[in-house]
């Protein structure tokens, strides 16, 4: 590709490719297949790998001996020949030819069965290739560590450092063919398939109503790997099996029934499912994004029209399930005091607001699970018991033997408290609104993002807030007509709140978060993306119990959104690009 680029003379695709490389972060690698070292390729993955490779051999005495777990999805690429499949294999072979033992996934999984796997084998570490939910042409390189949990700092730093050290290819890691041959490679498949559904029932408690409910439940997997897996998860829980999409439940890299193959976009994606439903009498739909780690769910209202839910009003369901299901099975009322429940820090508060009245503890961390799938493993260490963690962008953690989000085990849990919810006679949005006015206070939500490619525009979209008013340090101390009583900024470590004016949560200076709490008690965050072009804002109001006035909740909500949209983000100055209808 690149050899017909300079033939074409295409200077500006050659730059693209070729000017810089791939960094590596907490998140591993994410971006386009293509020629390159901007790109995900043959090459580059041979370079990530055998840095990779390099500095685990620093960090474990024990790495030939225990070795490494490699997965991927269903995504590849024709143009340049790159796919998921391939880049697994030859980021194996790269480990075998070190003489490191690999455990490789013979099919696609779900994201979740390679930190089931670390833990369950007692390896050093996982691989998974997967772009998620991100557009066709990409992929990524996802890394777990030996507890299970995706790396956090400064493994990223030690990681990239090794990758420079080591770019050019050694002699066997394009050996592919010889890799799958040695001794050293296994397949794992079979025996995590196994024991993974084994571990996930444990959070089956009501079989005999799964049994026989009645409940018609709708699954898409959205051109993903997840059929197959949430087909095995149901019947683990002796659910009935969920109705399939048809045109989407095969993996296929094009996703050609969606624009954006991710479920967090809402009804688009969808469409296909509320159809079938409607058709097969379904009241109930769960979608999982192509790698099968998040969940998504819809349930259709009495006037006819689907309801899908936010990933903090699917959160407050499964929270307030999971923990109603340890309640039934524990009547030492001191146990409660070992409980935890997780969430990232732009997530709902709802589960504060249960924990404080249930008597468990809960603990905020910063966005994403590689945070909480670390602390989660920290408390359980200490002889906590980690129930549930789950982020806003549906994301859930309802199982301790997965350290990160688990669309397939999620989805399971899910099937079941609607089948209990309709022995009681009571819809999930009905539950909804049990748990926010009858019991912990209504919280309600609103996020979304602006679409920006010049990280010039975003540095000085932050920065004015930062120096408000021109003043250097000084943040803004009204939006619109909505009074602001305290800012925390992660970027710089400074939190207003704090006796000491210092952040209790850690700081990044390389990625922007400023949170902005109102005098009427609402929260807006403002923060850029890890792994997309974009800067996100996550807003909440929250009410008393028996505090019945949502729509002036709602109202006020949507003010202080167009108040921040209009004097924080000024998308017209700063020429962004709303979320996509």
């Amino acid at each position: 590709m690149v050899q017909e680029m300079v033939k074409d003379g295409a200077t500006e695709a050659l730059k693209k490719c070729l000017s810089s490389r791939m960094e590596f972060g907490t998140a591993g690698l994410r971006a386009a297949m293509g020629p390159g070292t901007s790109c995900m390729n043959d090459l580059t993955i041979i370079q990530t790998t055998q840095g990779f490779c390099c500095y685990l051999e620093q960090s474990f005495g024990d790495l030939k001996e225990r070795g490494v777990v490699i997965g991927y999805d269903a995504r590849a690429h024709p143009p340049s020949g790159g796919g998921s499949k391939r880049f697994a294999s030859l980021a194996a072979a790269v480990f075998i030819s070190r003489g490191v033992p690999v455990h490789l996934f013979s099919d696609i999984t779900p994201t979740p069965f390679v930190p089931f796997a670390v833990s369950h084998l007692g390896l050093c570490a996982g691989i998974m290739v997967t772009a998620s939910h991100n557009p066709k042409q990409d992929n990524g390189y996802k890394v777990y560590w030996e507890n299970g949990a995706q790396i956090v700092s400064p493994h990223d730093k030690g990681i990239s450092k090794a990758i420079e050290e080591n770019l050019k290819p050694w002699p066997e890691s394009w050996n592919t063919e010889e890799a799958s041959k040695s001794s050293l490679m296994k397949d794992p498949y079979e025996e995590i398939h196994t024991q993974y559904f084994k571990a996930i029932q444990t959070h089956c408690h009501h079989r005999e109503i799964n049994k026989s409910s009645e409940v018609k439940i709708v699954h898409t997997s959205v051109h993903g790997v997840g059929h197959a897996f949430v087909q095995s998860a149901f019947k683990a829980f002796d659910l009935h099996p969920p109705y399939a999409v048809e045109e989407q439940k095969d993996p296929d890299p094009e996703f050609p029934t969606v624009k954006y193959p991710n479920p967090e976009e809402g009804e688009g994606v969808l469409t296909l499912s509320f159809a079938l439903a409607d058709r097969v009498g379904a009241s109930v739909v769960l979608a999982n994004d192509p790698d099968a780690d998040r969940l998504a769910m819809a349930e259709k209202q009495q006037n006819g029209q689907w309801r899908v839910f936010t990933g903090n009003e699917l959160g407050a369901l499964l929270g307030w399930w999971i923990f109603r299901c340890w309640k039934e099975q524990n009547s030492d009322a001191a146990a409660v005091k070992n409980l935890y429940m997780l969430s990232s820090t732009v997530s709902s508060k709802i589960l504060r607001a249960i924990a404080l009245k249930e008597g468990f503890h809960f603990e905020e961390t910063l966005t994403g699970f590689k945070w909480m799938g670390n602390r989660a493993k920290d408390l359980l260490d200490q002889g906590k018991m980690v129930l549930f963690a789950f982020e806003e962008a549906i994301g859930y953690m309802c199982s301790p033997s997965v350290l990160d989000k688990d669309g397939v085990s999620a989805a399971a849990i899910a099937g079941e408290m609607v089948s209990y919810l309709a022995t009681e006679n009571i819809s999930v949005s009905q539950q909804l609104t049990v748990i926010f006015f009858v019991r912990y206070g209504y919280h309600l939500s609103k996020n979304s993002y602006f679409i920006c490619h010049d990280q010039t525009v975003i540095r000085s979209l932050f920065d004015r807030l930062r120096n408000s008013g021109g003043q250097k340090n000084s943040y803004p101390t009204d939006c619109g007509a909505f009074s602001i009583s305290t800012v925390r900024d992660l970027t710089t470590g400074y939190d207003s709140n704090q006796p000491d004016k210092k952040a209790v949560l850690p700081t990044s200076s390389s990625s922007q978060m400023i949170t902005f709490t109102f005098s009427n008690g609402g929260v807006a965050t403002m923060r850029t993306s890890g792994t997309e072009p974009k800067i996100k804002y996550y807003t909440e109001l929250c009410a008393a119990p028996g505090n019945s006035d949502v729509t002036h909740l709602k109202k006020e909500l949507d003010d202080l959104v167009d108040a921040i949209i209009e004097n924080f983000f000024e998308p017209e100055k700063n020429k962004l690009q709303p979320k996509p209808e």
